[in-house]
């Protein structure tokens, strides 16, 4: 008899000798497709159960945690997890972190069982992906790609009362095309809930046209172009810029986000009028789980915030920093209002309209990138980042596409473009090609046309 993920809660709750306990259940079915050389190669589905338990001990000097998580899908090695949480906890050091547990928290869906996913998300895309390998291959083109889907339904709950239930839908597509001689190379992808969103047809057809656009070569030197960022390359600069914006980092002056002789940078002007980036849980396409779900305690997430109900929060609001990521402890050390991390992420520019083809309209001369990769991080006190091009840099003259150029090593941070930005799209979903496979693929962003973008050297890369 199956067990389900209350009663593995339940039984973790039950078992430990702690003074109290968190126990998470995740329980994950996937779906996916791999496709190369115009053949489908592989699909599947999987499904997996984790369990994080956070067990709680009074030390000498405070409260100690210890936080164990695993595969487990029976009551016994539910147990097993517990008893190495309990034991972590009674031998750890006092928390820094520590504040009451939230409790007497309970979702209305608890008792329902976990969503599922499974092949047949794929129902309408997977003909008109085998109608797209017909024409790739009656016109000389390979096509490689990926989609999964998955559904995560965790349960949490706490020996202080919580009971909270999410249901997380994530699902992604991508698609590279080559020629024949394998010389050119084009990409499209991104993010979707459920796959009825996914033209499998238009998503060909648009590698098939940036191909197209790479008949002519255009060897550039290495230097300062006037770009145009699609939006799931800004995506791939706004999560970085999201993910160093943790308060006790910029509180101790390890940041951009850190004001000069002490302090952060909150209410100080850092992106141009009009710009806002923010995370809300019910924003529409992009909703995400509405309390903190957190397995362990670092700069930006706390295991005593477990539960914390989640709302809208601006981190730039019109210019101006207005939050940054809070746990209760390091808002004690700001002064400022408890803000977790939201799992989504929307960046708006006041102005921004029409589509990245109007600003190639609009451009003289320039380069339209189609993919950001390899990004590292230089100096994480002005956010400089580096990185290559992939798949496809196109030479704009005159407001038009007249061919594809080398790729290029970059040089920028985020907050920087995020001032000097000549023009912007509308905000619509976008993928984070670097970022969205696996770690955060809930973002909208528009696309944005940046003066001198730094190639700071020529990469010879495809």
């Amino acid at each position: 008899m199956t067990t389900s993920p209350q009663q593995l809660v339940e039984h973790a709750l039950a078992v430990s000798t702690a003074d109290d306990c968190i126990a998470i259940v995740r329980d994950i079915t996937s779906a996916n497709l791999r496709w190369a050389n115009n053949t489908l190669t592989t699909n599947g589905v999987m499904t997996e159960v984790s369990v994080t338990v956070v067990s709680f001990a009074s030390v000498d000097g405070g409260i100690a945690t210890g936080s164990v998580s695993g595969s487990a899908a029976t009551t016994e090695q539910v147990s097993a997890l517990v008893a190495a949480a309990d034991a972590a906890a009674r031998n750890g050091s006092p928390a820094e972190d520590a504040a009451e547990l939230v409790a007497d928290v309970t979702s209305p869906d608890w008792d329902l069982e976990a969503q599922t996913t499974d092949i047949g998300v794929y129902d309408s895309f997977a003909p008109a992906l085998g109608e797209a390998f017909g024409q790739a291959t009656a016109e000389h083109r390979l096509l490689y790609g990926f989609v999964n889907h998955d559904v995560a339904t965790t349960y949490l709950g706490s020996t202080r009362g919580l009971r909270l239930r999410h249901a997380q839908p994530t699902g992604h597509y991508a698609c590279t095309a080559k020629d024949s001689s394998l010389t050119r190379s084009a990409w499209t992808g991104g993010a979707t809930r459920d796959f009825n969103d996914v033209d499998a047809a238009a998503m060909a057809a648009t590698v098939a046209q940036r191909l197209g656009w790479a008949d002519r070569r255009i060897d550039l030197p290495a230097g300062r172009y006037d770009t145009i960022l699609p939006p799931s390359s800004v995506a791939d600069l706004m999560i970085d810029a999201y993910w160093g914006a943790g308060a006790r980092v910029a509180h101790e002056g390890e940041s951009v986000y850190s004001r000069r002789g002490g302090g952060t940078r909150i209410h100080d002007k850092v992106a141009a009028p009009g710009v806002s980036l923010f995370s809300d849980p019910a924003y529409a396409g992009l909703e995400c789980a509405p309390f903190v779900i957190a397995g362990a305690s670092d700069n930006t997430d706390s295991v005593f915030d477990n539960g914390l109900a989640l709302k809208r929060t601006d981190w730039i609001r019109d210019g101006l920093l207005t939050g940054l990521i809070q746990t209760r402890h390091s808002a004690g050390m700001t002064g400022q209002p408890v803000t977790p991390m939201i799992d989504n992420l929307v960046l708006e520019t006041g102005d921004g309209a029409g589509s990245i083809e109007d600003l190639v309209a609009g451009t003289q001369r320039g380069l339209l990138l189609t993919c950001l990769w390899y990004i590292r991080e230089v100096d994480p006190q002005s956010m400089l980042l580096t990185g290559l091009t992939r798949d496809g840099v196109y030479v704009v003259e005159d407001g038009e596409i007249v061919g594809a150029a080398n790729n290029f090593r970059w040089n920028e941070s985020p907050i920087d473009l995020l001032n000097r930005f000549s023009a912007a799209s509308a905000t619509v979903p976008s993928f984070s090609r670097e970022w969205g496979d696996d770690y955060f693929s809930r973002t909208a962003t528009p696309a944005l046309r940046i003066p001198d973008f730094n190639m700071s050297s020529v990469s010879q890369g495809v």
